[in-house]
């Protein structure tokens, strides 16, 4: 088989229309030439595109112009075969009857008998559809969902559309705002707790280093996005790093503020409380600060916690 060939016989198989005597042609092909491959991957990459959009009705513009082709086409079409002709022939010649009516119904049993063999012939001898090809594709990924099934009337041959889901990869700086906005979804849509960990740690180190985690883009969505992480992920390694990404707006952000002094108060972490202390002891100034700290030294049922913030405060005797 020639590329020329191959690429008529390429369009064909993606619509699942190329006859069955031509696949292992189509296939020995594909095994020696690298161009076609190329093109069948192509030409497969385009169908799953175009699955993920959905399907808009045609303009009334775009119908009537279809029927008016529709109807050329149609009066190019040769005469149909002797059974076809046999049986319109019966009908017009019952119009020409009436006036007979023992032949006529006599014809017209002639006429019933003959269409009901001619419906059976062609549902005997319509053509069906060739088996499918199973191509593997390396850049395909898992099933995502099934969007449409078809069954071919009085065959067992079913057609299932459905789309995959086809990991993806970028790469680039923590100042990128794309990169930025898949760490947001990685905080809250990730595959493994391990992504999630690894996505909340990266977003504190951008805000610790001074990345735009204030003014950006997506700055305001890190901070709250970080807010959410130490108020409730369930892992206290991911609620360390949320604090410390937090660190540098504790002073000027009243939010931040409130969610740490949270967390020294409620948290079931000792290390996330500890941690809260030291970071709050810079804004002991702060009447709401110093209460809860007073309260943690007196009533806190954890010794160590009782004793790390009485030191704080202590720390800062001089600061009324």
């Amino acid at each position: 088989m020639k590329c020329e060939k191959a690429q008529q016989s390429i369009v064909l198989v993606t619509y699942g229309e190329l006859p069955d005597e031509h696949l292992s042609s189509l296939e020995e092909h594909l095994a020696g030439c690298e161009a076609c491959t190329r093109e069948l991957k192509a030409q497969l990459a385009m169908h799953e595109a175009l699955a993920c959009y959905p399907m808009t009705d045609p303009s009334p513009n775009l119908l009537a112009s279809a029927r008016m082709r529709l109807d050329e086409a149609l009066d190019t079409i040769p005469p149909h075969g002797f059974l076809t002709r046999l049986r319109s022939n019966l009908y017009s010649w019952l119009g020409h009857m009436q006036g007979a009516p023992a032949l006529m119904t006599l014809l017209l049993g002639v006429g019933w008998l003959a269409g009901n063999f001619t419906d059976r012939y062609e549902v005997a001898h319509q053509p069906k559809l060739p088996s499918p090809v199973v191509l593997s594709n390396t850049t395909n990924g898992t099933i995502a969902d099934i969007s449409g099934i078809v069954q071919t009337p009085n065959s067992a041959v079913v057609q299932v559309t459905y789309n995959r889901v086809v990991p993806e990869t970028v790469q680039g700086s923590l100042d990128d705002p794309q990169i930025q906005k898949l760490l947001l979804i990685g905080t809250k849509a990730a595959a493994t707790n391990g992504v999630r960990t690894d996505s909340v740690a990266l977003l504190a180190n951008a805000c610790r280093a001074g990345h735009q985690c204030a003014d950006g883009p997506n700055g305001g969505d890190i901070r709250s996005a970080l807010l959410v992480s130490l108020r409730y992920d369930k892992s206290p390694a991911v609620r360390l790093d949320a604090l410390d990404g937090l660190q540098p707006y504790i002073v000027q952000d009243q939010s931040v503020r409130d969610a740490v002094l949270e967390a020294l108060m409620h948290d079931s972490s000792p290390e996330v409380r500890t941690r809260a202390i030291s970071l709050l002891q810079p804004v002991e100034s702060d009447s709401s600060v110093r209460q809860a700290m007073r309260t943690v030294s007196t009533t806190d049922e954890s010794p160590y916690i009782r004793t790390a913030s009485t030191q704080a405060l202590e720390g800062t005797a001089g600061i009324q």
